[in-house]
């Protein structure tokens, strides 16, 4: 049996989160099987917490050169992937995307013909990338009649794309500009739909896991029988309440009790939402707050690996603040590092900031 906090530590160790790694943005990404970036700008924090030096100009670099590509992935989430990872992954999680568009647009696209309104779409979006809104007002003139919203959000399914630079540049801002995968990168996505290996690196990079945590995490159903095809590779756990938990034979599962040093998450951190069981890192204490499964996640604080607080930075008259806003009354030992790490944290993200300062809010 794996208890809560092996479960925790296990994830955090393979998250990167219990020391900070030595190895490129791209190396980093691809361990965690992208990182989820539906904001602009605020996954650089994920990055930063889990990563030695790690220079956010020099990331927003490798998305100019395509080296790094923002789309719809697991969950049909925008997530940040690799090159490679983009035209692996995408086939893999088609029928995510495919059925959150029929869910959201089914009715209004009934009798549409797919693939001369796809065809349409990928002439428009590689004779230069565009914005949905633009894409369904020149999809409308090509289709009179029809539901133009919703043409153009369907086109998130039926042509695989990209988010395009500047947005998601750090220190630019943009709106949402696609264009297609063949464009910008030059290549086809693979054509293997097979979810094996995904469910392999998923298990490296969040187990150990349950089936319903692979699910959750990926958006994929019908994993079991995956898993049943994978258990010779695989060895199994069960956790406290007896569910069963997959995980690779030489995976890390470190003691329960290393130390956890405190770490700055951003809003949907890859940690919070990869699995159906979050206790293994949300308390009781974080839903007393107000905050909800499904609604909105703050920036999280993680306190011997668990959330123990939320953080923001604002700006005022040049002067940067972050605000730490703790669950429950911290040791001086927290209040200490956790003043530390902030002030690190305010150094990358808001280095051209005239004076910066950490403090803590009313609990």
């Amino acid at each position: 049996m794996l208890g809560r906090r092996a479960l925790n530590r296990a994830t955090l160790a393979r998250q990167m989160l219990l020391r900070r790694a030595e190895l490129s943005v791209p190396e980093v990404v691809e361990v965690l099987v992208g990182l989820q970036a539906q904001t602009p700008h605020s996954w650089y924090a994920g990055l930063w917490t889990r990563l030695e030096g790690v220079e956010p100009e020099a990331v927003g670099k490798q998305l100019d050169e395509r080296r790094l590509v923002r789309m719809a992935l697991m969950r049909s989430t925008i997530h940040l992937v690799t090159a490679e990872d983009c035209l692996t992954l995408r086939p893999v999680v088609q029928p995510v995307i495919e059925r959150s568009v029929r869910g959201q647009f089914g009715r209004r696209l009934e009798g549409l013909e797919r693939e001369e309104v796809a065809d349409a779409a990928r002439a428009l979006l590689e004779e230069s990338p565009r914005t949905f809104s633009e894409l369904a007002r020149l999809l409308d003139e090509r289709f009179p009649g029809r539901d133009a919203f919703a043409m153009g959000q369907a086109v998130r399914a039926w042509v695989p794309l990209v988010q395009v630079p500047p947005r998601g540049v750090w220190g630019k801002s943009g709106r949402a500009f696609h264009t297609s995968i063949e464009a910008w990168l030059g290549q086809v996505p693979l054509p293997d739909t097979s979810p094996d290996e995904l469910v392999l690196r998923y298990l490296e990079a969040f187990g150990p896991a349950t089936v319903k945590d692979v699910q959750t995490w990926s958006g994929l159903t019908r994993l079991r029988e995956v898993i049943d095809r994978l258990r010779p590779r695989l060895v199994a756990f069960c956790d406290e309440h007896g569910a069963e938990l997959f995980d690779l034979p030489d995976a890390p599962r470190p003691d329960p009790d290393t130390p956890a040093p405190p770490r700055f998450l951003y809003d949907y951190d890859n940690l919070l939402l990869s699995h159906a069981d979050r206790s293994r890192v949300i308390t009781g204490e974080y839903y007393e707050q107000g905050f909800t499964r499904d609604g909105p996640m703050p920036s999280i604080v993680l306190l011997d690996g668990f959330t123990g607080a939320t953080w923001k930075i604002e700006r005022y008259h040049g002067t940067a603040t972050l605000i730490i806003r703790p669950f429950e009354r911290l040791s001086d030992e927290d209040t200490e590092s956790l003043t530390e790490e902030g002030a690190r944290l305010l150094s990358f993200a808001a280095a051209d900031a005239g004076a910066r300062d950490v403090q803590f809010a009313r609990r």
